[in-house]
């Protein structure tokens, strides 16, 4: 998992009657999921004063030798762990779409099944995206291919490479997307 020390001045803060930040501009934390069986790609993205920014990404893998309930249950306490360290206040995942191998599709949508109970269990909101929602706002076009993507995240959060694996990549992109779609002025 890639983590980055808070910076100065990016520290999320509780609005409460008698904090003395109760009127400044609070820091939107967005987690987005890249679900998937085998790889469930996760990134968390900050976006305050008109920027972006990297907070951690990684993946969480299972073993194809474990056992599907095994497996899923890693995904679900993997992806608690980085909610409960994170604490994301809003969700992303991309919309599940069939292609030929129904098998693989099938257990993508159990680990989707498991992200969106997980974040519904942390009373986190989830907006999902289509595929080509996520590559418009991350490139600015829907012909790109994940490379592109994997730039321009590294662009936009000013990462000094790509970050890897695709699936957390993908998962920054998610996050993005989010934001640009739900742009509220902070």
């Amino acid at each position: 998992m890639k983590k980055f020390e808070e910076l100065p001045g990016t520290k999320i803060f509780e609005k409460t009657e008698s904090s003395p930040v109760k009127d400044s501009p609070k820091i939107r934390r967005v987690i987005g999921i890249d679900p998937g069986l085998a790889n469930t790609g996760f990134g968390i993205v900050d976006f305050f004063s008109g920027r972006y920014r990297m907070v951690s990404y990684g993946c969480i893998t299972t073993k194809s030798s474990d056992s599907l309930s095994q497996r899923l249950l890693k995904i679900a306490s993997s992806l608690q762990a980085v909610i409960d360290e994170f604490k994301p206040t809003e969700a992303s995942m991309e919309e599940l779409f069939f292609v030929k191998n129904i098998t693989s599709g099938i257990s993508v949508a159990e680990a989707k099944g498991v992200c969106t109970l997980i974040v519904a269990q942390n009373c986190i909101p989830l907006s999902e995206y289509k595929p080509n929602q996520i590559k418009q706002a991350v490139t600015g076009t829907t012909k790109s291919d994940k490379k592109l993507v994997e730039k321009y995240v590294k662009i936009l959060l000013g990462l000094e490479t790509e970050p890897k694996p695709d699936h957390a990549a993908d998962a920054l992109a998610g996050a993005i997307t989010h934001l640009h779609y739900n742009l509220k002025i902070c």
